[in-house]
């Protein structure tokens, strides 16, 4: 009998990689007996990353949504894991020590047994913290390699951030495959290397099939000594996806590897179930190209987790892009060519910007560069004219120090700015907030929650948490369905819906020039892309209601079709209404904020 290696079902990212919404608490519970009965999954991925943001997108707990979906597997002795970000924790900007440390006694708190931690720059002093709360917690410490391709991501490379978080205390290690980029060689001499220098550390495989790699990445991870893969199954199986569990039991039996049996009735079952929810709202939000795989995306790198975002991107500035194509008397693109050039700019520009693995959140930030880059030079600009302030925080190393090298068009852009490196810790930057949260708790009424998780929500997630609490999610929700619903039924192709904006329209519009009948809007000259002028740490809140604005001051910067565009207050005053989110797509003559 060969070695064994065990499954993991990494339910969650199937659908966090194939579009924006995973599924709602009631579904989770009716799948997860059958996923138990299919008796071949060691390990479940059950929340983290995005997960519980989408809880409250929907107007859901995030809290209670992690209870009732881990409590089957621990019954039924499958571990569970989730996924965090490290200095991001489950959000896209840093969070400060004490809110990091409190999740870690949350989530044991709620039956999830492994942390996976990852930094998408693989800083390890990202990771210490995630490392330590984790242990402290009682929770398994997994960190995750962000796996990318260059001369710089070496098995030396990633040797040096084992060996550190090897020294923090860490149980595992998880190759972290999210692009699905990593060469099957290469990645199979990292396994054995972890493995003859720390035998006692489980190593555990993630990767995407986007570009075609991670089947001949598991066997050779395997062969150099993995202990468990990440596997999904259809129909949300494949593209930008992970390999289908029947194929993966199949290619290992075939190598003569021990692997578990799969009860084909429940595989059978939690298929259509899984189509099921697709039917039911799910794959309204699913964009048919991510079910494709693609070889263009070795070179860009980019991760199949963020390509449900990035075609929404793409679909928001083609017909721009095309209209000033056409009044310039130029051939349009198709949405393939855009996709073309926006990944072979990525390629370009990666390594410009000191190779940072592109993961969340950095993928985004390097994708949004390429994307303003794209569209500048379109129209005959030049590189790097826009950088919104998440990059330049990547840039200047407050989210870690960069792997490679920046280049001297960055650095020249650097000083002309003035702008300033930071070489010190990362988490130094970002004081602890919890008791400010709790007193907002207090103020409220509002209960902290069994093992303080609902302190933990708002402190997490603020923004989102209070309009779960208000009922604003909720209600957006149910309008976002009603209208994919409507759409499905007026066309006979298949409908395909981009996230949708909450902007001030019909009865919320309505709202606000009741509440305040003296306020005026900044209407936007041009429909584009919104980036704020928001503190880094602050990145969750656009603009903060009661700001005091003053005439032709910049309120914010939109991304255009044809380069970058100020927004500015034609009058004084405070604002009373914010009406857009970050990086959130918005119509030209629309309100972005009301001035009191």
């Amino acid at each position: 009998m060969g070695k064994e290696i065990k499954f993991s079902l990494v339910y969650r990212d199937m659908w966090q990689s194939s579009g924006k919404y995973v599924p709602t608490v009631d579904q989770l519970v009716k799948i997860a007996p059958v996923i138990i009965d299919m008796g071949c999954f060691s390990r479940v991925e059950t929340n983290g990353g995005a997960f519980e943001q989408v809880n409250l997108l929907f107007g859901e707990n995030p809290n209670t949504a992690v209870r009732e979906w881990v409590k089957p597997f621990t019954k039924a002795g499958i571990q569970t894991h989730m996924l965090e970000r490290a200095l991001n924790g489950l959000r896209m900007y840093p969070v400060p020590a004490d809110v990091r440390r409190l999740m870690f006694k949350v989530k044991k708190a709620q039956g999830v047994d492994i942390s996976r931690s990852f930094c998408g720059l693989n800083d390890h002093r990202n990771l210490e913290l995630s490392v330590k709360y984790a242990k402290e917690a009682g929770m398994i410490s997994q960190v995750g390699l962000s796996i990318t391709h260059s001369d710089i991501h070496t098995v030396d490379y990633f040797m040096g951030v084992v060996d550190k978080v090897v020294e923090y205390g860490a149980d595992e290690i998880c190759l972290k495959d999210m692009a699905g980029v990593g060469r099957p060689h290469s990645l199979g001499l990292l396994v054995k290397k972890i493995k003859a220098r720390h035998p006692h550390l489980i190593v555990q495989y993630h990767g995407h099939t986007g570009p075609g790699f991670s089947m001949a990445s598991m066997i050779e991870v395997a062969k150099a000594g993995a202990d468990y893969v990440d596997v999904a199954m259809e129909p949300l199986a494949w593209g930008m996806v992970h390999p289908d569990v029947l194929a993966v039991q199949a290619m290992f039996k075939d190598a003569g590897f021990s692997v578990p049996d799969i009860n084909m009735k429940a595989y059978m079952e939690a298929r259509h179930l899984t189509q099921t929810f697709m039917d039911e709202f799910l794959g309204y939000f699913i964009d048919p190209r991510n079910r494709f795989m693609t070889s263009l995306l070795i070179g860009s790198g980019l991760p199949g987790g963020m390509m449900g975002s990035l075609m929404a991107d793409l679909k928001g500035i083609h017909d721009g892009i095309n209209r000033y194509l056409k009044e310039n008397n130029k051939p349009e693109l198709s949405t393939d060519d855009l996709l073309v050039k926006l990944f072979e700019e990525v390629q370009y520009i990666w390594p410009m910007l000191g190779n940072p693995p592109l993961v969340t959140p950095f993928s985004q930030y390097v994708k949004n560069i390429a994307l303003m880059n794209v569209m500048n030079l379109i129209k005959g600009g030049e590189r790097f004219a826009m950088i919104d302030n998440n990059s330049w925080d990547m840039i200047l190393g407050k989210a870690g120090k960069l792997p490679g090298t920046l280049a001297p068009e960055i650095l020249a852009l650097v000083k002309e700015r003035g702008l300033t490196f930071f070489e010190g810790t990362p988490q130094d930057n970002y004081p602890d907030e919890l008791d400010k949260y709790r007193q907002e708790m207090k103020d409220n009424n509002w209960d902290l929650g069994q093992d303080d998780e609902e302190l933990f929500e708002l402190a997490m997630h603020d923004r989102q948490y209070r309009d779960y609490k208000s009922g604003v999610a909720k209600k957006r929700f149910e309008e976002e369905i009603a209208k994919a619903k409507s759409e499905q039924e007026t066309s006979s192709a298949p409908v395909v819906v981009a996230p949708q904006n909450n902007k001030p329209k019909g009865s919320k519009l309505a709202e606000i020039q009741e509440k305040y009948p003296n306020a005026k809007p900044v209407i936007v000259k041009a429909g584009g892309r919104v980036y704020w002028e928001a503190d880094f740490e602050q990145k969750s809140i656009p603009m903060a209601v009661g700001t005091e604005i003053k005439e032709g001051q910049t309120v914010a910067y939109l991304q255009t079709f044809y380069g970058p565009e100020n927004v500015t207050a034609n009058f004084n005053g405070k604002v009373v209404a914010v009406c857009a989110e970050q990086g959130e797509l918005i119509d030209k003559g629309e309100a972005l904020i009301f001035i009191e």
